[in-house]
């Protein structure tokens, strides 16, 4: 007998379904549940932590009496038991991540620390080379502000500012400005140098580095588990692919 899902008065066989995922764009998000399925099937919460997942759900949902639970379990034709198995999701996800990837979270970070360290610098751009070296002079000698030159004299975005931008991560400016603010000292002024068609003047202001508080552990914990995700769903899809090229009929 053929299986039949039934919605209002329509009848949707169970062949059809993957086409309409794909129609409605959620094959995506139903491939990635499955992977996360197949990740947690051996974890298991305790009764306080399940307790816990449950509050922080229904706090999430503003499902805060037993008619707003009820409501919302309508709605979306779920059981008591549907609710609990949603709501321990993230908990029991949340083991897995740090049991596959907990002890490789300071690696990653190391990795990742000159595109997570956050600077503060202020720029001039000019084409004019004389008109550089003179606004260079006149800040260092103090008869005129960087904030004031840049608004004056520099001809991009940054005169907006005064010449002030970020914080920004260390890898975002030109290679050729990162390189010069990661050797920088917080007010340290660099004499005009050519950068493509401009003449540049640069100060770092603020440097900010990177730290692996919760934060920041949290952070490079999701990151490993999407690059994981991200090969698992490819996998799902190329296997996918095959199969159906399997199923063409020879050229």
């Amino acid at each position: 007998m053929t299986d039949v899902f039934r919605v209002g008065d329509r009848e949707i066989l169970a062949s059809e379904i993957p086409r309409l995922l794909k129609r409605y764009q959620l094959m995506p998000q139903f491939l990635q549940g499955l992977v996360v399925d197949r990740a947690i099937a051996d974890y298991s919460c305790t009764d306080e932590e399940k307790q816990a997942a449950l509050q922080k759900f229904c706090q999430q949902h503003q499902l805060t009496s037993p008619e707003a639970q009820q409501g919302w379990l309508k709605a979306h034709g779920m059981t008591p038991a549907d609710l609990e198995e949603i709501a321990v999701r993230p908990v029991l996800l949340q083991k897995f991540k740090e049991d596959i990837w907990g002890n490789k979270v300071r690696s990653h970070f190391m990795t990742r620390k000159s595109s997570l360290d956050q600077v503060v610098y202020s720029l001039i751009r000019t084409k004019d080379d004389g008109l550089a070296q003179e606004l260079y002079y006149r800040i260092q000698e103090g008869e005129q502000t960087f904030e004031e030159c840049a608004r004056d004299y520099s001809q991009g975005p940054e005169a907006r500012t005064g010449g002030r931008l970020g914080p920004v991560p260390l890898n975002r400016p030109h290679p050729a400005i990162g390189k010069l603010l990661s050797v920088s000292q917080p007010g340290q002024l660099w004499p005009p140098r050519g950068l493509a068609e401009w003449f540049i003047i640069v100060r770092l202001e603020e440097f900010h580095p990177a730290q692996l508080d919760d934060a920041m552990r949290s952070r490079m914990l999701d990151e490993l588990y999407t690059s994981w995700m991200q090969a698992e769903l490819q996998k799902l899809v190329s296997a996918e692919f095959d199969r159906l090229s399997s199923l063409s009929p020879s050229a």
